[in-house]
Order: structure tokens, then sequence, then C-alpha cells
């Protein structure tokens, strides 16, 4: 216990209701603790706390009141010295008076080990030595097209320096192929020009923008606030050193490999809509197999389920796209009839208004049904065979030129598996993408975040969007690398632990370089020096602990978070000996969702068994397997892991950490069975931050899945 450390217990809302504060000074004092209570310590009480951290030269505080997650900015504190004072928070406000019956003997049982806990992980806390990143301030972008050039233009017009780099002779990227955009302004019924010039001038023309085409990234390294990247030039190679990175490289339109079961390649008079704009540029629409009038024209937004060649994610873009291109035929060929085949027409919000207007114009018929096959016939013509239509049957259209609307396919990695920022990073030069090769790190909560800290996806390479989508993204993704030259400058982490100035540290003597923990961390946050022991790039850390969850032979901590501290605040937890009746269940919740849902669950009142004592964990990944056996060692009656749903269609903060304890729990499983326990009193519970309504049937049904084992035969042992 550190020698100047203090408790404060709060009786207001509902608190000093619901428990016996006597008794709860009692279990302080008898850690040596002097203790204060006060009816409200985050109103006039705390200018008291203040006060006595000064008076006393304190050097921990113990807050006894509400959730940890509640008014953080109330409870910190500075020590005498300016730096921030360890403050360690008790929730006995949501999790123990809001949650569970007040004056029950089982409640004030929950209060008290609670307490305990929090004044032993008090014990553990050191104060954390900060590593600044501060290189470079200057923004690295990507990619010059739409996302490319707002994100540009918005770090710059921050004050910002910012290096763009361009693989084509010219800025403006896919755009320079486009004749116009759909709508985006009202009436939001007529195509608009795409003011790409005046955006290239722009970026151009501004005094903290550097523009690099016909280049490319040869090489990147380093983490946030200290870049280094590597640009080839025609010139030679360029060092550029930055403090933060923005891939915003765009998409290819799908092709022949994708596209090639409705003739495209085989079919001369079988195009991508790429062709069509070129032609509404020109002023012309002609058969490209022989140069003759165009009278008729089917668009096909290739969403058909019988060939399997469509992308296996859908957006709005190709559906507007496939509008404005027939709008683009009706202007060219007033005479001609066009065809629109679809099988979901995405129009939302205002592009409602736009597809009421290609409904109305004259010449274009909606034909809804997926198209069956596409085929050559004489003279040139495509016979298209679509099935399942509105006309309750199948219909052939024969036209002189089919264009198929081709879905965007993000450009974050190339066709060769090399990625256009060639990390050099342990765990691979690309960066990790999502299953249908979009660049993104929580797709929820951290919407331009990529699993590599301080590089953010903006634009097509990021998600399928339009123009003014990517604009936005640009610009989104600007604020989050600003973000994060700042945090990196103060050695802080950036998210979702953000301001956290703590980063792992490793006892390397015990070390057998093993690896783990750089191949588990999802951010490549580690690296191997020479002797393979792991380093760490302070500025990359998400401070998740996942790697700390990895070592087998618990090696490594943070300086408020190890595997001895929450070992420390397990052991303080009373321990009724076969007693049904009071049985003891530890869970581990993550701090991100499953944390926040108990919570939610207090506030609304809810219940859940008294039986269990919460530790918060950053993330379910940084749960060591030592800490799972060492509960039940130590006679609980069974453990749950409270957090995130694992899978592709994950929702941990971190990635991969939900589905990494889950390959732990199995092994810690097979250990129960050779210690003749139940494997079943170790269980991994999968929640969110929204799950709150449900979360008490699934505790309660874990608390009778253990009353029904019974309590642990360890006990006492």
């Amino acid at each position: 216990m550190a020698t100047k450390t203090a408790c404060y217990i709060c009786e207001g809302c509902g608190i000093a209701k619901s428990l016996d504060l006597e008794r709860l000074k009692e279990v302080a004092q008898g850690y040596g603790l002097p203790v204060t209570s006060g009816p409200a310590l985050c109103l006039e009480d705390r200018a008291r706390i203040a006060e006595d951290i000064g008076k006393y030269s304190l050097e921990a505080v113990v807050i006894a009141a509400c959730s940890p997650r509640e008014k953080r900015d109330v409870f910190r504190f500075d020590a005498p010295s300016g730096a921030p004072l360890r403050v360690q928070r008790v929730n006995l406000r949501e999790q123990v008076a809001w949650s569970q019956p007040p004056g029950a003997a089982a409640t004030q049982e929950l209060a008290e080990d609670l307490l305990r806990m929090g004044i032993a992980g008090a014990s553990h806390q050191g104060a954390p030595s900060p590593s600044p990143s501060d290189l470079g301030r200057t923004v690295l972008v990507v990619g010059g097209g739409p996302a490319g050039l707002s994100a540009a233009i918005s770090a710059a017009d921050a004050g910002h320096g910012v290096v763009l780099v361009e693989q084509e002779a010219e800025l403006g990227g896919y755009l320079r192929r486009l004749h116009w955009q759909y709508p985006k302004r009202p009436p939001y019924t007529e195509p608009e020009p795409i003011p790409l010039d005046d955006w290239v001038a722009e970026a151009m023309e501004h005094p903290n923008v550097e523009v690099i085409t016909g280049a490319a990234i040869s090489s990147l390294s380093g983490q946030p606030g200290s870049f280094v990247a590597e640009v080839a030039t025609k010139d030679g190679v360029r060092r550029v050193e930055a403090g933060a990175v923005i891939l915003a490289t765009g998409f290819r339109q799908a092709g022949e490999a994708e596209l090639g079961a409705y003739g495209l390649g085989s079919i001369a008079n079988v195009q991508t809509s790429a062709f069509l704009e070129a032609a509404a540029q020109a002023g012309t629409l002609e058969r490209p197999s022989d140069g003759k009038a165009v009278e008729s024209v089917a668009i096909l937004l290739c969403d058909g389920k019988a060939s399997g060649s469509h992308l296996p994610y859908a957006d709005s873009v190709t559906s507007m796209a496939a509008l404005k291109q027939a709008l683009y035929v009706r202007d060219l060929l007033p005479g001609a009839t066009v065809y629109l085949v679809f099988e979901d027409m995405q129009a939302t919000g205002l592009g409602e208004l736009f597809y009421l207007k290609a409904q109305e114009a004259g010449g274009i018929v909606f034909v809804r049904g997926h198209v069956l096959s596409v085929q050559e016939r004489c003279e040139g013509r495509v016979a298209i065979r679509v099935g399942e239509t509105n006309l309750a049957r199948d219909v052939e259209l024969n036209v002189d030129l089919a264009v198929l609307a081709a879905g965007m396919i993000p450009v974050a990695a190339d066709e060769s598996g090399g990625a256009p920022l060639h990390l050099k990073y342990l765990q691979g030069a690309t960066l990790p993408l999502r299953p249908f090769g979009h660049a993104d790190s929580n797709f929820v909560c951290f919407p331009y975040e990529t699993r590599r800290t301080g590089i953010y996806a903006a634009g097509a390479a990021h998600r399928a969007q339009d123009i003014a989508q990517s604009r936005r993204d640009g610009a989104g993704a600007a604020l989050k690398a600003i973000q994060a030259i700042g945090h990196a400058a103060r050695g802080a982490a950036v998210h979702p632990r953000v301001g956290d100035l703590g980063y792992p540290q490793f006892f390397l003597q015990k070390c057998t370089s093993c690896a783990r923990c750089t191949e588990e961390c999802p951010f490549g946050a580690l690296e191997l020096d020479e002797s393979r022991h792991p380093t760490v790039n302070p500025a990359r850390c998400r401070r998740c602990g996942i790697c700390m969850g990895a070592c087998p032979v618990q090696i490594i901590s943070f300086p408020d978070y190890s595997v001895e501290m929450v070992a420390d605040m397990t052991r303080q937890v009373s321990m009724p000996e076969e007693d049904v009746e009071r049985l003891r269940i530890l869970v581990f919740a993550c701090e991100n969702d499953a944390y926040p849902a108990l919570d939610a669950l207090g506030a609304t009142h809810g219940h859940y068994p008294a039986s269990m004592r919460v530790v918060p964990v950053r993330c379910l990944g940084s749960v060591n397997a030592v800490m799972i056996t060492d509960a039940i060692s130590r006679g609980f009656d069974g453990v749950a892991m409270l957090g995130c749903r694992a899978g592709e269609d994950h929702q941990c903060h971190f990635i991969q950490g939900s589905a990494l304890l889950q390959r732990r729990v199995e092994n810690v499983r097979e250990t129960l069975e050779r210690m003749a326990l139940e494997p079943e009193r170790v269980q991994v519970l999968e929640t969110s931050i929204a799950d709150s309504h449900v979360l008490p049937a699934a505790l309660r049904s874990f608390a009778g899945a253990i009353a029904a084992a019974g309590p642990n035969p360890m006990k006492g042992f």
C-alpha cells in the first residue's frame, strides 16, 4: 500500500441508504487508511479532497462513489509535485446501491469486497513515464482524389504542414473519368458538374500543402509523431517525416475478373460504366464493336445472385450512378430506349427524388430481376435474359449496348498482395483489412482508424462511398490525424484509452523469447530486438493489455495495470466456505462494452446476482490464463469473462481481444478437467454496450449453473 493513501466514501445517490457506511469505514481502516465520508464527493466535498491532497501530501486516493466511467474530470487531481495523482475508483452506486436490494447482507458483503479490491488496486498503481514522440507534425496524405484533397486542405487549414502524394501525373483520381455527379443539392433531380478543378487549385495553391505527383510510397516506418516515409519520385527517393498518415488511395472499378460472367472482356458491346462516362464527356455514344449508332442500352447493376460475380457487399453509389447514366443516354440519344436492370435499387434519403426523376423521364424502363445470362447475338447485339422479374416471368432484352454498373473495389492493398504504404512493421507490409478489402479498425466506434495507430483511412479505401461522402471522410480523417499528432507529442494514447500515459513494461530477465506478445498485438506496437526480446513503440500502443494476456510467463505489465494487481484484487474477496447460498463468482468485464452495460443496468435499477465480484479489464484479451486459474485455485466458484462479440463481425474495440481469450479459455478448461473440476465453471459471455436489458438473464443463468455444480471444492486450500 502506498504510504500516503486516503479513502473517501460518498453518501449520496442512495449509497448511504443502501449500505452501512460505518462498516465500510472499518474495512478501509483495516488497511491503515484514513477514511472520510461526505454527502456529495463530486460537489462540495471535492474541495476537501483536493485540500487533503496538499495538506497531507497524499500519493493516492480511493474514491468509493459512482462508476469510474462517471465524473472523470471531477475526480482528477494533481499531486503536490504537479504530476497527476493516482485515483482508484470503487463503484458503490451503479453496481451496488442501484443494482442490489438495499440493506441486504449480500449487498453489504458485495460493497465491502469491492472496497477491499479497490484499495488493493490502489496499492499497485505506479506513476507512468510518458514517451513523447514528436519528430514531425506534418500530415502525409497518400492519394489525390476527393478524399485526399479534402484531407490535405482540412489539415492545412488547421495549421499543419501537408505532403500530398499522388501516383498519377495529376490530382483528381477517378473523378477525372467522370462526366457529372448525381445531385447533392436541391432540388436533387439533376446531375451536377464536379468542381474538381477548384479543389485541385485550392490544394496546389495552399501555402501549407506540398504536392508530389507521379510518386509512390516505397516504405513507411515509425509511429505516430515520428513516421518516416520514403517517397519514390521520377527524380529519386525523397524522405518525408510525418506525425500521421492518411490513406486515401481510392478504388478500382470491378473488371473482367469480377464481371466476366456478364460478358465483360468476351463481348465487345458489353462495357463498364467508365465507358459511358467517357462517352458523355465526348458528347457522343456509339457501339464499340463497329461504331454504329446505338438505339437501345441496358444498364445492369450486376447484383444478381445467380452468377455469383457480384461483390459480396452493397452500396448506394452504383445504383445512383446507374440512374445518372440512364439520364446521360437520354440526353445523348433522345430516341433511344434504356433498360435499367436491378435486383436491389438503393436510392437512399434524398436520392429518392433522383430515382423518381429517372422514373418520370421518358424512354427509361425499370426491370427488377436478376440476370440469368448475357450472350452475343448476330450483328453484335447483346441478349440479356432476366429472371424473376416484376412481370412475373423471365424476359429477354436485345440491345445494342450493355453497360455494367461495376462496383468499387478498394485499393487499400494492391492485387499482388503489396500495399500502397509498404510498412516496415514486424507484422507485415500491408494494413490489416476487413473481409472485403477495406482498411478499417473497429468499424462502429472508430470509423477512420486503421489497425496501425496514426494511419487513418478515408474515401473508398475506407468504405464504398460517393464524392460528397469522400470529401467528408477526408476532413474527418484529417481531424483524427491532428489528434494523433497532439497525443503522440505528449506520449499519450490516442484511442480508445485517450490520454493514457502508460505503456507496456517488460521484465526481460524472465522473457523466454516466445514472441507471442508481438504476434498477438493487433496494432503492431511490439517489435523484436536482436535477442528476440519484445520492444515497444509507445505511440503505436493502444494500451489494451493484450500483450499482457498473451505472455505465458507474466513479464508484461503497465504502471497501473498488471497480472499482480488483478490477482491481488481477487485475493481481497471474502470467501465463504462450502456455502451454496453465498457463492463467489468472479467477473472480468471489458471496460469498453461489458462494464458500461453493467452500469446501464444499474442506472435502470436492474438486478444481477450479488454473488458476482466485477473486475474491470481493459480488454478480455488482457486476461491472462493465470488470472483465471489463480481465481479458481483461490476458491472462486466460477469465473465469467464478459466482453465483446468475436468473429468476422466482431465488436471488439481491440479487434481480436475477445477471440484470443476464447482460445485461452479452452486451455484453462483442459486444466480444470485435470484438476477434477467442471470446465463449465469458466465461461465467456458476449455482450455489447446496448445489451444491459439482457444481461440479468445471462448472469443469472451462469450463476444458476454454478449453483448446480456446487461450491468450489478447492475452497480453504
